[in-house]
């Protein structure tokens, strides 16, 4: 038998990096506590100690509660992999032949669905053992039917997910855009401005209230002037209406990008810069080893983004 080369040895442990993911995951040592079913003191320690044997500072306090520096980031990162590789291989050990387990899950935005089922099915080849099934039907309120029990894991933007029973996690975050037609009196403009917006005919889908609460305040901050929207509900109708210069399409960068080679069409951001849409994977506490597993995966399969001009 060859002699096996003995592995380095971390500084860090399985416990270490949980105390990490709970504190990023729950925001306060008291609520990270709960999760880790140990005292508040008992997190403190545990997080000085993580930050002793790495010789770095791993959260920040702010007013929100703590948030991970730089190196936390790559921690929490790097920390749900391992563990989701260790679960994998004593699952394989203990368990070869455990039936597999299936997941439902949803998007909170159609315009996910571009991308998504390509990418489970690279997923269901790369994580076996685990079956995915798309709940389309709960798109429009995936909280409400995570909380019911319909759902395991919701990709959401906007809307927030309680605490108690879930988990969540940013996950990656994509652009929302101005389209419009190239002869669009706005399209000779390096950017648009507030102004701009609020004087345009804005042609979306059918957004959830909580995602149109988000626009508005990322647009305009404290301000709600009355704009004028046309919601058209095929994406294929908002290009068109757009193309035709009867108004400015507001969609994901996701959505503009493949329809932009033909001239027509133009993309422009605010002046005050890209409006980035946080997407997170929530996911109920019953599901948590799997949902991991999905949550690593979908890391690494997170759609790009177009340049803006």
């Amino acid at each position: 038998m060859d002699d096996i080369a003995p592995p380095p040895t971390p500084r860090l442990d399985v416990r270490d990096l949980r105390v990490v993911l709970a504190l990023a995951s729950a925001g306060t040592t008291a609520q990270a506590a709960t999760v880790l079913h140990l005292t508040q003191p008992a997190v403190s320690r545990a997080l000085l100690a993580a930050e002793d044997k790495l010789g770095t500072r791993l959260f920040d306090r702010s007013p929100r509660g703590l948030v991970p520096t730089e190196a936390g980031q790559q921690l929490v990162s790097g920390a749900t992999r391992l563990l989701v590789e260790l679960g994998d291989l004593e699952h394989r050990v203990r368990a070869p032949r455990v039936p597999p387990l299936r997941l439902r899950l949803v998007c909170e935005c159609y315009t996910a669905y571009h991308w998504l089922p390509s990418v489970l099915a690279t997923l269901r080849r790369s994580l076996p053992g685990l079956e995915l099934a798309l709940a389309v039907e709960h798109t429009q309120a995936p909280v409400p039917a995570l909380v019911a029990g319909e759902l395991d894991v919701a990709l959401v933007t906007t809307s927030p997910v309680p605490r108690s029973g879930f988990e969540e996690r940013q996950i990656f975050s994509d652009e929302i855009v101005f389209v419009m037609s190239a002869a669009h009196p706005l399209a000779s403009r390096k950017a648009l401005s507030r102004e701009d917006v609020r004087e345009s005919t804005l042609l979306t889908g059918q957004t959830p209230q909580a995602e149109a609460h988000w626009f508005m305040t990322q647009v305009f901050g404290r301000e709600r002037p009355r704009l004028r929207f046309e919601r058209l509900p095929l994406t294929e109708a908002i290009l068109d209406v757009a193309r035709a210069g009867m108004g400015v399409a507001v969609l994901s960068e996701w959505i503009a990008s493949p329809h932009l080679g033909r001239g027509d069409l133009v993309v422009k951001r605010l002046a005050s810069g890209p409006l980035r849409r946080p997407w997170r994977m929530a996911w109920r506490r019953e599901v948590g080893d799997a949902a991991l597993r999905l949550l690593a995966a979908l890391e690494s399969t997170a759609p790009r983004g177009l340049a803006v001009g």
